[in-house]
């Protein structure tokens, strides 16, 4: 079960040059939004990546990383190779995933973390690439590497936990 005091969302690669090629792009963006209000709300650390993003563009404007979260540039695919990430993220938080592409920095990235002994859990409607066989791929094979696989809604309500959370409105609003 996830929880919101012991969860870091890691929002990898939403920008602007790729977004338009993605499959269903603007349900993928909402869905992540979602996360990442909810996050907020919450007080859930966040960080964003971003794979070349001279070439690429920043980070779409409905998910704008706000001040004081982190934002790692990187080259490589997988953002653990050549960004802080593991430093950022400390040891014992669950990493709450999703981004773009599926089969290519999202995939790389839950891999290099599972292989750095984190724990990640992906949230699959949040996460895309331009052909829907290669993301349907990369999810069974992140599944098959150890990598939990949940919804968008599954997150929300977990962080919550009950009815009776503060934040309980203002969350939902955000599905509804």
């Amino acid at each position: 079960m996830l929880d919101a005091g012991n969860s870091h969302l890691l929002l990898i690669d939403y920008q602007t040059r790729l977004m338009p090629a993605i499959h269903e792009g603007a349900r993928v963006i909402a869905n992540g939004s979602r996360l990442l209000q909810a996050a907020r709300l919450l007080d859930v650390p966040r960080s964003f990546t971003e794979q070349n993003p001279d070439r690429l563009g920043r980070t779409v404007p409905d998910l704008a990383p706000e001040p004081g979260e982190t934002v790692l540039a990187k080259m490589n695919f997988d953002a653990c190779a050549d960004t802080a990430l593991t430093k950022e993220v400390p040891a014992g938080q669950r990493l709450v995933v999703c981004g773009c592409e599926a089969h290519v920095c999202v995939l790389q990235t839950v891999l290099g973390l599972l292989n750095a002994g984190r724990d990640v859990v992906l949230v699959a409607d949040a996460t895309a690439s331009r052909v829907t066989g290669n993301r349907d791929t990369a999810l069974a094979r992140m599944a098959r590497h150890g990598a939990e696989i949940v919804t968008t809604e599954m997150v929300l309500f977990e962080w919550l936990k009950s009815a009776s959370h503060p934040r309980f409105r203002e969350v939902l609003a955000l599905i509804k």
